[in-house]
This record gives structure tokens, C-alpha cells and sequence, in this order.
């Protein structure tokens, strides 16, 4: 996939071929995922990223290593477009000893602090607060490290996430709120929950909002890279609202999702909207990769995630001695 000096797509070259390969690799592992719950692979439920992929990477490809980010149930995207190891992650999804909490946190509560990711969280908008606390931390550090705090649409009707909004509007703090609407609170079109527009949440606070598609990594990119150079800059928080949908069901167990959308909404969506065919089709139009080249980067991702399947199959879970090391403090 050879580049050229230009950059017809905007960004450089070389990171719209890396965000391309992210949400690639992103897509198969979370396809690996659903195959090991449903052949009892799997305990518990966990909660499928695929559909939203340009939200992760794109924001996350805006970030330095040294950065902070806080996620949610849904946070496999995120932990990977972080830096996460794919075995490791793998590891902990299965309750492995090799995983990122020994196997203890499971598919809900990753952490990677070598990678700045503080952490996923069951708590609908529970990360809002350790992303504020975050974003204090660097400040008072004298750094310029930035949070980006990773939440849905679901936790705007959280009392949390204002209550931090608000110290973080006073106190200038360097955080990004992102809210990655995908469309369902669970089960519940989010019009029929959240009353006013979305983006017009901060303004109370004094906090700039801007709304992205969420389907086009690119703009995602872009957008999320000016309000992290606010916060850089001294600026203070942002608020940015991607537009974005969850291929599958709001967990690996709701697969009859006919009774609160249509089968057609779907479908447009995967036909006309996903983010690693529209992000592919301009690579191609750009002259930047051919369609084998697009084939070749998707067998890769299928390699290392068969890979860390295998490595997570075969690596033992923790003794039995240490249920509760790790757990109290």
C-alpha cells in the first residue's frame, strides 16, 4: 500500500491506511467474539462494537500514547484502537489468568494503563467521573495530557455525567465527552427518551459541542483533533456527538431485534453506511490501496485474531488461591 506526498483524503496518507486497518481488525475480533459466545466459548454476556468502528479509531488516532480515554460495556473498540494486545484481550473475555484483570474483569471492565485506557465500565456513564478525575490529574501535573471519556446516548440521562461536565466547564479541565449515538437506549429509540437535541447538552455548561457522522472515520478523526487541542491549548472540555449504530443486537444474546427496529433500518445501514466499506471505497478511489490490497489487510486481521483465539483457548484460567487477590485493597 504505497503513499504519495499528497493527501487526498484530508489526513495523511498513512494514518488513513492505519485507521482503515484498526476497524478492520476491530470487526474481526469482534466477530471472534460473538463465535466463542455462541459456542459456549464465552461466560457471561458481552456487547458487540461492530458498526461502530470509525468512532473508536478515529478519536483514538487523535490521541498520543501518554493521552487517557474511559470506556463502557461496549468497549472493545476502544480498548483496541488504544493500543491493546488482542491476546490479552481475548484472555480476559474467557476469565484467564494471561488477561487484562486476570480474568476477573471480563468483557465489561478491561483496563491497559501502559496504553491510557483507565478503564471500561458496566455503569451506564460510570467513566465520566474517572475521566473528569483524569483530566484534573493532568492539569494539576502541569501536562498536557487530554481524556477523551467514551459514553452512549443511554447516559444522558445520567446525573453524573452533568454533575462533571460542570466542574470540568469551571475548572477548564483537558477532557473530550464523547457520546457515540448509536441510535437505542437497549431497546428504546433514543427520541423516545432524550428530549432535545443532543449536541445542545453542553451549552448549559458553556462547553462547545460539535456533531460528527460517526460512520466516516475520517471526519471523526478531524473533529475529535480540534477538541483535543483545545484541551491541549488550555481551552477547557468539548463535547462531540458521533452519529453511529450497532450493527448487532444491544448484547450477543438479543438476536430477534424485529420488535424495536426493522430489519430494513439494518439494512441500510450495513449496505450504505459502514464505515470500513465507505473508508475502503475512497481508499481505492484515491489510488492509495486496490482492492486486493483491501482483501490482503482483512486476512491479516483474520490471522491475529484466530491467533489470539488460540492463545486464549490454551491459556490456563487463574488458581482457585487467588479469587481474591486483586479484588481488595
Amino acid at each position: 500500500m504505497a503513499t504519495t506526498a499528497s493527501t487526498p483524503l484530508g489526513v495523511d496518507n498513512e494514518l488513513a491506511l492505519r485507521m482503515y486497518r484498526q476497524m478492520v481488525r476491530i470487526r474481526a475480533f469482534e466477530e471472534a467474539a460473538n463465535e466463542l459466545y455462541r459456542g459456549a466459548k464465552m461466560p457471561g454476556l458481552t456487547h458487540l462494537y461492530i458498526g461502530q468502528e470509525a468512532v473508536a479509531v478515529g478519536a483514538c488516532e487523535a490521541l498520543r500514547r501518554d493521552d487517557f480515554i474511559t470506556s463502557t460495556h461496549r468497549g472493545h473498540g476502544h480498548c483496541l484502537a488504544k493500543g491493546a494486545d488482542v491476546n490479552r484481550m481475548f484472555a480476559e473475555l474467557l476469565g484467564k489468568g494471561a488477561g487484562y484483570c486476570r480474568g476477573k474483569g471480563g468483557s465489561m471492565h478491561i483496563a491497559d494503563f501502559e496504553n491510557g485506557n483507565l478503564g471500561a465500565n458496566a455503569i451506564v456513564g460510570g467513566s465520566a467521573g474517572i475521566a473528569t478525575g483524569a483530566a484534573q490529574s493532568a492539569k494539576m501535573r502541569g501536562t498536557d495530557q487530554v481524556v477523551v471519556c467514551f459514553f452512549g446516548e443511554g447516559a444522558l440521562g445520567q446525573g453524573l455525567v452533568y454533575e462533571v461536565m460542570n466542574m470540568a466547564a469551571l475548572w477548564k479541565l483537558p477532557v473530550v465527552y464523547l457520546c457515540e449515538n448509536n441510535q437505542y437506549n437497549e431497546y428504546t429509540h433514543y427520541s423516545e427518551t432524550t428530549a432535545g437535541e443532543v449536541v445542545a447538552r453542553a451549552a448549559g455548561f458553556g462547553i462547545p459541542g460539535e456533531e460528527v457522522d460517526g460512520q466516516d472515520v475520517l471526519a471523526v478523526n478531524q473533529c475529535v483533533r480540534r477538541a483535543v487541542a483545545r484541551g491541549r491549548e488550555g481551552g477547557g472540555p468539548t463535547f462531540v456527538v458521533a452519529n453511529t449504530y450497532r450493527f448487532h443486537g444491544h448484547h450477543v444474546g438479543d438476536v430477534d431485534r424485529a420488535y424495536y427496529r426493522t430489519k430494513d433500518e439494518e439494512e441500510d445501514w450495513k449496505t450504505n453506511r459502514d464505515p470500513i466499506t465507505r473508508l475502503g471505497a475512497r481508499l481505492v478511489d484515491a489510488a492509495l490501496a486496490s482492492p486486493e490490497q483491501l482483501e490482503s489487510v482483512a486476512n491479516e486481521a483474520r490471522e491475529e485474531i484466530a491467533a489470539g483465539v488460540r492463545f486464549a483457548l490454551d491459556a490456563p484460567f487463574p488458581a482457585a488461591s487467588e479469587v481474591t487477590d486483586d479484588v481488595y485493597a
